[in-house]
């Protein structure tokens, strides 16, 4: 099956005792057409505070589908970046806490476009820009000085949608495959997709989500004795389907 866009998931190992740990929530996130900004919140469970630089790059995909991630650059002539930019960049999470940042778009929206939005933890230096004086780096190393800690990152995927957006799903059940077509502008979700023995609902694939990008196919082969159930995602539109084998 087609198109599943990987989430990355980095680790950087520090020495401490103490740790941060960020959740970021839903790896997916997506900006309707007739919006320019969108709240991320950034959770804190650990027991110490959490300095997250968020970096933002580029998905391309070309015709085969393969993507690469490339940096967001401001054209020759202009005032401001053409994509995604997260403001602040930098937060300071407190342990058992919250911290929010907007992702802010600017640019054409013709086209759908997509983005790797990273939250990374780091040991604050003073290049960082976290405006912590000398005296409080090195408070804060020193609290993070026994031991071994994993201080874990986060990529998720952020999809910004055309202005005007339109959706036009094409729907080809056949006799040993199903298939849906992406003929309009925008990303079709497949949510939830289930694959299981007929009247077994234990008995069952891992359950997977699926991202049909515009232009694109996605097709899986019906089995007899197995049941398909998934929900089509058109925006705020969800539909739940089931197909049998």
């Amino acid at each position: 099956m087609k198109r599943l866009l990987a989430v990355g998931f980095y680790l950087f190992a520090q020495v401490a005792v103490a740790a941060p740990q960020i959740n970021v929530g839903t790896v997916y996130d997506y900006l309707d057409g007739d919006k320019s900004t969108y709240l991320k919140r950034v959770f804190n469970s650990g027991d110490s505070t959490a300095f997250v630089k968020i970096n933002v790059l580029e998905i391309i995909f070309d015709e085969q589908g393969a993507a690469r991630e490339i940096p967001l650059q401001t054209p020759a002539g202009a005032s401001a970046r053409d994509g995604l930019m997260a403001s602040p960049a930098r937060l300071i999470v407190p342990a058992n806490g919250t911290q929010g940042t907007r992702l802010l778009y600017m640019g054409e929206r013709e086209k759908e476009r997509y983005f790797r939005v990273r939250f990374v933890p780091v040991v604050p230096e003073k290049a960082d820009e976290f405006a912590l004086t000398d005296e409080e780096q090195t408070d804060y190393k020193k609290d993070l000085a026994a031991g071994v800690t994993v201080l874990a990152g986060y990529g998720t995927v952020f999809f910004v949608r055309p202005k005007n957006t339109r959706f036009d799903s094409v729907i080809d059940d056949g006799s040993g495959q199903y298939q849906i077509r992406n003929n309009g502008n925008s990303v079709v979700v497949i949510d939830e997709f289930k694959d299981c023995v007929a009247g077994n609902e234990q008995d069952c694939q891992p359950t997977t989500k699926h991202h049909i990008l515009a232009g694109r196919t996605f097709r899986f082969d019906k089995q007899s004795g197995r049941h398909y159930r998934f929900t089509v995602i058109e925006g705020a539109a969800k539909k739940k389907v089931e197909v049998k084998g």
